[in-house]
């Protein structure tokens, strides 16, 4: 699994690894049932420390991104039609804003949102 993580971001790491995962879900690249790395791999292989990776999949399994097993580890599992998360809306809602105070109408930025929808579905 290849990550690009920027090390002189603000965002955490593991958001940077959670965000990541989930775009790769929502962009077909990565399919349910698909086994994501170790813990222990996929922190060697981005050179970080397994605690940064383990949160990162706590938190994407706590968000029904993942199912966790002891014996299969770390699997796709996205969660369909479960509809947005608080945390999500509330993220979506300061976007826009920040799309409002840009200078985009409600049309541009609908425009906008329906372009980077169908990115993601392609």
């Amino acid at each position: 699994m290849l990550l690009k993580l920027d090390f002189s971001s603000d965002k955490p790491i593991y958001m940077q690894i959670r965000d990541q995962i989930v775009l790769g879900i929502a962009q077909r690249q990565l399919a349910a049932g698909e086994r994501l790395p170790t813990i222990r791999a996929l922190a060697e292989e981005c050179g970080i420390n397994m605690m940064t990776v383990s949160k990162a999949y706590q938190l994407l399994r706590q968000e029904g991104y993942i199912a966790t097993d002891r014996r299969s580890g770390a699997v796709v599992s996205p969660r369909q039609g479960a509809g947005p998360s608080k945390e999500t809306l509330e993220g979506l809602r300061l976007r826009l804003g920040e799309l409002r105070l840009a200078g985009l109408s409600k049309e541009e930025a609908l425009d906008l949102c329906g372009r980077l929808f169908e990115e993601g579905t392609e």
